[in-house]
């Protein structure tokens, strides 16, 4: 009997909030391995090493190594070890021939090293195997000092105190605790306790957590007792003047007027309709976790220390802004899988050329959909057929070692390292994750589909069921980056933070396209719904990592396509994606199958309908985009493509004005042998000789010609750039578009035309 009172004596004072004060909590570090730092600086860039040791008498096998990249250091690629990045914490496990280390040996010459941007500064906060770097045993923070009650409400008390004192590892938070119960928890050095009983008296005391989960010792108690709601039934004064200072893409900036009470504010509350977005106690609030473009119609609430609410304020309504920003437009590239190979154009001419530090938006071309599961399909590496009009062109096929498998020489990497051929993300994956490790501004998308592989796009929308599979796939492998092993390559994270968003290329919903594409009459409808999916899920992902992940499309010119898979009024697919890149080019051409318009000339991209046209349909970026701003899209949700590429034609007649609309006897020489009537503009510029260019005022067009019975190409230059960048200026549009990155100069020509355009 004695010991059960005792144990009741022990609960009752932990209730009424006596205190046992403890020692701080921290782990012992049992002997094992080090890991010493250095940093060698190689001009633009700084090879930042580690060499794991193993002090003891043992060999020690397995290794994890855990740090925080300091403010300003990005980190590009990791070697000797697999890394994963959340945040600025890098978490690094061995390599299979560096992860047993001997008896008084180290890692060295295989130690494990990154290429870091910014600085050489030591990484924080370092670990190896849970242990301090430095084989030293953690030391817990100090204890808060000075706690006080600051306020209290019928339900809640407000709580501050004095920071504690750093030791090993800076404060990551501080702990309220009734008793022994945490009930509140911060980041700062002031809390609320929250769902308390009205009239009741409450003890508290304080603990501080560092960032590894050392625990102080807790603070003298400090008690208080809750207000008696009975003592004060008048609501306070209305909010007044409630109004928007500011806005992003995915926040609203409000404040108003303060309320007026006799016992005092305890703080407001911002609704949409009967959502509350924010509580605060000052007379500003920042309302995040919203969508670009989205209009949100506010109000607020004040509420007294007696939780008395107001009235509502008078209420406002504010669009967020699109994802780029006002006064500034996107300038969306497509990066071609393929162009490491005819085209020798890999990321890195990206970076030399200047065009990745221009560009806001990187496409990725193309990720393929996997005929027989209906998922994205990674992992695989099987070509297309070489015949355009095989149904099955496309079936089945990607390239694994393009994207992630082929170890890139120096010569091919963006920053001069070459790979090993060990590293668990080799390829153009890799290259992209260096990319954006050297301009942080850079979003990078998965794109889709495209015009061979867009044949499955109806099948994975077809359902419910199909689409929830479909969009988990596609996230799974692009946006978490778990891509299939192949090749020693992949693996769960390997290609995580890559990837900002989703690019649909689906060509084309409910109309033709590449022969064999299955097509349905629901197809519109599905259209949106898989886009909704993606959105769904992507959000729900967001609310999981705090970043918000896009979703664009690429979307047709020809207005019959647009009316048979797009639904893009009021309540279409619009209210899914983020914008649309417009398909400004390929209105005329000559295919390598001569299947296309072999016999006649005509402008690819104009911006106009030329007068002299002879066709009875309209192709031009103006009705194009006309078709979209009709139907109630926002201008500041369409970008127009632009070439970087030209389409021609041989045996051109004489005639015409320079042989625009002409006869020809098919598709000219392109470039690549099985890609006739196609070159890139820098190619077209220095293989066609004689191609005098021409510009066509009236419709905006550039076109070159080499004189009767020889070439005719169609093609953007700097000058038609030019003139369609101040175009979607007038127009309020978003921005342009560029397909395809490699057909520019290495100096970058077409781009510059872009950027200074806009």
């Amino acid at each position: 009997m004695r010991k059960i009172r005792s144990l009741a004596v022990i609960l009752a004072m932990t209730v009424t909030g006596a205190t046992l004060t403890l020692p701080g909590v921290a782990a012992a570090a049992p002997a094992g391995l080090t890991a010493t730092f250095s940093s060698a600086n190689n001009g633009s860039w700084f090879m930042d090493k580690f060499v794991v040791a193993n002090p003891t008498g043992a060999a020690i096998t397995g290794w994890t190594l855990e740090f925080d990249l300091p403010a300003g250091v990005t980190m590009s690629n990791f070697y000797n070890g697999t890394a994963s990045q959340s945040g600025s914490r890098v978490t690094v496990v061995n390599a299979h021939y560096n992860g047993t280390v001997a008896a008084g040996a180290s890692t060295e010459p295989y130690s494990p090293w990154f290429i870091a941007y910014g600085s050489g500064a030591a990484p924080l906060n370092c670990r190896i195997n849970g242990n301090k770097c430095d084989g030293s045993p953690d030391r817990a923070p100090g204890t808060p000092t000075g706690v006080t009650v600051t306020g209290r409400t019928t339900r809640t008390v407000s709580l501050a105190w004095t920071a504690a004192a750093v030791t090993d590892f800076p404060i990551a938070g501080y702990d309220v605790l009734s008793g022994s119960t945490v009930v509140a928890t911060s980041t700062t050095t002031g809390a609320t306790v929250t769902g308390l009983t009205p009239n009741t008296g409450y003890t508290f005391t304080v603990r501080a957590r560092d960032t590894r989960g050392n625990l102080s010792a807790v603070s003298a108690p400090v008690s208080a007792t809750t207000l008696n709601p009975a003592n004060d039934t008048t609501p306070p004064t209305v909010p007044g003047n409630l109004r928007s200072t500011a806005k992003t893409a995915t926040s609203v900036t409000l404040a108003w007027n303060a309320a007026a009470d006799a016992n005092g504010i305890a703080g407001y509350d911002v609704y949409t309709g009967t959502t509350l977005r924010a509580s605060v106690t000052g007379t500003t609030a920042v309302v995040g976790g919203l969508s670009p473009m989205t209009a949100y119609t506010f109000t607020v609430k004040a509420r007294d220390t007696y939780d008395n609410a107001s009235a509502a304020s008078n209420a406002v309504t504010v669009t967020t802004d699109d994802v780029v920003g006002t006064g500034s437009y996107a300038k969306v590239g497509y990066f071609v899988q393929w162009g490491i190979y005819g085209r020798q154009y890999f990321v890195r001419n990206l970076d030399t050329s200047g065009a990745a530090a221009k560009l806001t938006h990187l496409n990725y071309a193309f990720a393929n959909i996997d005929p027989v599961n209906l998922t994205c399909l990674q992992g695989v590496t099987r070509g297309t057929t070489t015949n355009p009009q095989d149904p099955d062109q496309g079936t089945g096929a990607g390239d694994a070692d393009a994207d992630y498998g082929r170890p890139m020489a120096a010569s091919q990497s963006v920053d001069g390292v070459a790979d090993t051929g060990w590293e668990p993300l080799r390829g153009n994956f890799n290259q992209l994750r260096k990319l954006k490790a050297k301009h942080p501004h850079l979003k990078v998308l998965i794109s889709i589909g495209g015009w061979t592989y867009s044949k499955y796009f109806s099948d994975v929308a077809a359902t419910p069921a199909a689409r929830e599979k479909f969009v988990r796939s596609c996230i799974d492998i692009y946006i978490k980056g778990n891509l299939p092993v192949y090749n020693g390559a992949g693996g769960p994270g390997s290609a995580a933070n890559i990837f900002d968003g989703i690019d649909l290329d689906w060509e084309w919903p409910g109309a033709e396209g590449h022969p064999g594409n299955h097509v349905s009459p629901a197809d519109k409808a599905n259209n949106t719904a898989l886009t909704a999916e993606f959105r769904r899920q992507l959000d729900a992902l967001t609310a999981t990592t705090g970043k918000r992940y896009l979703i664009t499309a690429f979307t047709p010119a020809d207005p019959a396509k647009i009316a048979a898979g797009w639904d893009i009024g009021p309540n279409g697919v619009f209210n899914y994606m983020d914008f649309a890149n417009v398909q400004g080019y390929d209105f005329h051409g000559s295919g390598s199958d001569n299947s296309w318009e072999p016999n006649r000339t005509g402008h690819q991209a104009n911006l106009y309908r030329d007068t002299q046209d002879p066709y009875a349909f309209e192709f031009s970026v103006d009705k194009a985009i006309q078709t979209y701003l009709d139907a109630g899209v926002s201008p500041r949700r369409l970008t127009i493509g632009v070439a970087f590429y030209g389409r021609g034609w041989q045996g051109v007649a004489a005639g015409g004005v320079n042989g625009e609309w002409q006869t020809a006897t098919g598709a000219a020489p392109g470039q690549f042998a099985e890609e006739a009537g196609t070159r890139g503009y820098a190619n077209l510029l220095s293989s066609v000789p004689g191609c005098t260019v021409y510009h066509d005022v009236q419709s905006v067009s550039s076109y070159c010609y080499t004189g009767a019975g020889g070439q005719w190409w169609s093609f953007d230059d700097p000058w038609s750039i030019g003139q369609k960048t101040a175009w979607i200026k007038q127009k309020g549009l978003l921005g342009g578009m560029i397909w395809e990155m490699s057909g520019d100069t290495a100096s970058g020509t077409l781009m510059s035309a872009v950027h200074s355009g806009l």
